[in-house]
Formats: C-alpha cells, structure tokens, sequence
C-alpha cells in the first residue's frame, strides 16, 4: 500500500470514529488494531500491538505524572494556599488592576504546586471572579486574567503534560519540567503588563477601591505563616529536579507528601478530602495513561505503514525553510486546539510532527516546549477550549460564552507573542536545562 494511502486510512478512520462520538482514546485504540492487523501481520500484529502497549506503559519516566496529579488534586480539595491568595492581596496595593494582577500573581504560584491548569482555573475562578464583579470589574479584567494564569499550570513546573510529553518526544523529563519556567514567567509578565497598561488607559474596567492598611510588620508576619511552608513544597519540587539532588520522580513523591502534610498541618486534610483526591488522581491518570498506549502504538504503526518515512520525504523535498516548517506545525496545531483537548492534540501530532522535527535536526527539547506553549492555548481557544468550560461553570450567573471567550482573546495574544519570542530566541527555554547538574 502507498504511503499516502496508509496515512489517508489510518487518520480518516479516525476522524470518523471521534466524529461519531466515541472517546478519543478509544478511537485511537481501534485504529491501533485495525493498523496492528493490516501493517503489522495479522494475528501476530495484533499480538504485538499488546506487547507494545505493555512496554509503553513500563517506562519510569512516567512515574511522576500520578504524583504530579496528586499534588494538584490534594491542593484543590484542600482549598490550601487561600490565605497565601490574602497575603499577596495586601502586598500588591493599589496598583491599577489589583484584582487582575492577584489573578495573575496567584495563577503563577499555584501553578508552582499544582500540575492541572483545570484544578487551578477552578480556584482562581470561584475566589476571586464573583468579588472581581462585585467591585465593578468590567467582565474582561475578570475572567481573562483567571483564565490565563490558569493555563500557566501547563508551563510552570510540575506539570504532568510536560512530564507525558517529555515520554513521548523522548526527551529528559526534568529538562523539559525546568525549561518552562522562564517561558512561564514571561507569559505571567506579559499578562501583568497587559493589565496595568489596559487599566491605566480604561481605568473604569477595574475600578479602584479602598484596601485594609497593614503595616509591614502584619504583612511580614502573614507572609512567614502562610507564604513561605508553600515555598518549600515548591523547592521540593522545582528545587531538587534543578540541583541535581533528585530526580523529576523522587522530587513529585517529595513533593506529594509534603503538600499532604502541610495540608495536614494547617487542619485542611481529612479522610474525606484525602478520599476525593486520591479518586480524582486515579482518573486523571488512567485517561493519560490510555492516551500514552495509542499515541506510542500510533507512532510506531505509522513507521511500519511507511507513511512516517513517505511524510518525511514530502516536507523535506518542498525545500521550505526548517522556520517555516515549524510555523505550519504550529499553526496545525492552533487549528486543533479550536476544536481537541490538550491529550488528543498530543496523540494526532507526536507521531507525525516529532519524525520530521528530528529530520530537520530541530532541538527536540525546545520543540517539546514550544508545543507546550501552543497546548497552554490550546485551553482557552474558543469555541471548545476547556477552560472556557471550566470558568462558565464558576463565573456569576449571567456571564455568556460570548463574555469567555472575548476576555480569553487578549491573553492569547500574549501567549503568541511568547510563543514567536521563544522560537526566535531558542535560549529563553533551554538557558536554565543547560544550568542543571
């Protein structure tokens, strides 16, 4: 069979199949058979299908993605770090958009200790939204800034994308953790400069209002108490995997049981809570875990088809340049996330993107991030990013869509201009990977 013709068959029945309504990993499953049975030898194909599924599933860097979940599941049922949310408050003053920028200010800590962008959207959204409106904040300077930041969780270590996209485009699962730290950092500066410029500008979007006056001795005080304990959790974690004392699976285990503890600590973690977070990890990670299954599987079905090898041969027989390559990868990519989950986008482009990244001797690591950036957009792209969803089930009672999806516009603007930034200067996500011991 042509190349093209196996490509056409394997990615047609399965459009066809998610089309129907059918869970996307499933879909995928089933065409891993149907592509085991014909490309692979029959029954034996089908046997080594299994086989392969096995060994996909076997690989220790998959280790810290259940501990990631975990720490992100404890922290929102335990509703830990609403105080730190207090603290930051009172240090932020009355800069224009204050609301907005602890948004933003508190998106970007959270995201230091939860890898779900939902989880973190979740709380931002109940906290901060309903009193954001209250004060008279138009519906832009609300819910975009909650969105957005939400999304950093993707990007700011530990994030258990990064940790299923390192597996898949085998790259060092630390590395990639680290390399979206400055990426992350940069995105939030962007967000806060956004807002400070936009409200100085339409200063009636975020009206000001009067602020408790703590002296510095109160806010030092609160800092210590409910600040810092959430500083070691995230030395546990980013810390570790950095110095080279731990690797990316000892540092989430490290990290679970203290967020655990500290939860315990400030009287949050009961049986209950511990119950629901446990439940809401197995969940999340099985469905991860399918997704790993069919996109490996997938990948390999596609090189013995032949059409990994005939796509290669297409894209570098056009003689584009390797940049403009990359910039239709991403656009691909911007185009999916309109209308796929994060994970789906994962399993469609790996197999098909990462053979042709490799070809065109891209730095994989680098790409991996990249994609990562193109995936945290992915959440807020309109008309079926999640965490649309995720804010129209926390946000007032009249808030549309329509509203959602106009206030997540400017924010992926900055995503975007993070993005170009990043592929422009390669160093802005390998610089600190190169630090690490």
């Amino acid at each position: 069979m042509e190349w093209w013709l196996a490509l056409l068959l394997l990615l047609g029945v399965m459009v066809v199949l998610m089309m129907s309504g059918m869970p996307v990993a499933v879909s995928f499953l089933l065409v891993d058979l149907l592509g085991a049975f014909l490309f692979l030898g029959g029954k034996a194909g089908v046997v080594q299908l299994v086989l392969n599924m096995m060994e996909s599933l076997t690989s220790f860097s998959l280790l810290p993605v259940p501990l990631f979940v975990l720490m992100g599941e404890v922290m929102f049922h335990s509703q830990l770090g609403f105080k730190a949310i207090d603290v930051m408050d009172h240090w932020i003053g009355k800069i224009p958009g204050r609301l907005a920028l602890l948004a933003i200010l508190g998106g970007a800590t959270f995201s230091t200790m939860s890898g779900s962008t939902l989880a973190t959207t979740a709380i931002l959204g109940s906290m901060l939204v309903p009193d954001m409106q209250k004060r008279g904040y138009h519906k832009s300077m609300s819910i975009g800034p909650v969105m957005g930041s939400g999304g950093l969780s993707m990007l700011i270590p530990p994030s258990a994308l990064a940790i299923l996209l390192a597996a898949l485009n085998q790259v060092s699962v630390g590395g990639l953790l680290i390399a979206g730290i400055l990426p992350g950092c940069l995105i939030a500066f962007f967000y806060a400069a956004y807002v400070v410029i936009r409200c100085l500008l339409q200063p009636h979007l975020a009206p000001s209002f009067e602020v408790p006056n703590l002296s510095f001795g109160e806010k030092l005080r609160a800092t210590l108490i409910h600040v810092v304990p959430l500083g070691l959790i995230i030395f546990l974690v980013i810390g570790l995997i950095f110095l080279g004392i731990a690797t990316p699976s000892e540092a989430a285990a490290l990290g679970a049981l203290g967020t655990i503890f500290l939860a315990a600590a400030y009287g949050k973690m009961g049986w209950e809570t511990l119950k629901k977070s446990i439940m809401g990890t197995v969940r999340v990670t099985s469905m991860m875990f399918m997704i790993i299954v069919g996109s490996m599987t997938f990948s390999q079905i596609m090189a013995f088809s032949g059409a990994s090898a005939g796509l290669i041969q297409l894209v570098t027989g056009l003689d584009l340049p390797p940049m403009m390559v990359l910039i239709s990868m991403q656009v691909i990519l911007l185009f999916l996330g309109c209308f796929m989950d994060n994970l789906s986008m994962v399993m469609i482009a790996i197999p098909i993107f990462l053979p042709i990244v490799n070809a065109l001797h891209f730095n994989t690591l680098w790409f991996s991030l990249i994609m990562l950036i193109n995936m945290e957009m992915a959440n807020t792209t309109p008309p079926f990013g999640l965490l649309l969803f995720v804010m129209k089930g926390v946000a007032p009672k009249g808030t549309t869509m329509g509203d959602i999806y106009k206030a997540g516009v400017p924010f992926l603007l900055c995503d975007a201009t993070a993005m170009v930034l990043v592929m422009i200067f390669p160093q802005i996500a390998l610089f600190l990977p190169g630090l690490m011991k």
